[in-house]
């Protein structure tokens, strides 16, 4: 669904951002620009925030791979 119709900002790319650090409102305005317009999708965007915030952390890649081989992480070499 898109959360920002001036910047064309969907919760994808609002959950892309979180993922990548971006926790808080101000950074997700700061570098999606969503709010800065006309500031109807403020509201909303703080909304799609604390929904990801519920969610569990992602996964790196080699945490998904040592799940999928049943591997506990200590076994990994330094």
């Amino acid at each position: 669904m898109i959360v920002c119709v001036c910047h064309n900002v969907s919760e994808k790319k609002i959950q892309r951002a979180y993922d990548a650090g971006m926790t808080t409102f101000a950074a997700i305005r700061d570098n999606l620009e969503v709010g800065t317009c006309c500031g109807k999708c403020a509201g909303c965007a703080r909304q799609v925030l604390r929904e990801c915030a519920q969610q569990p952390a992602p996964q790196s890649g080699l945490q998904l791979l040592l799940h999928k081989l049943q591997m506990p992480s200590e076994a990994m070499p330094a």
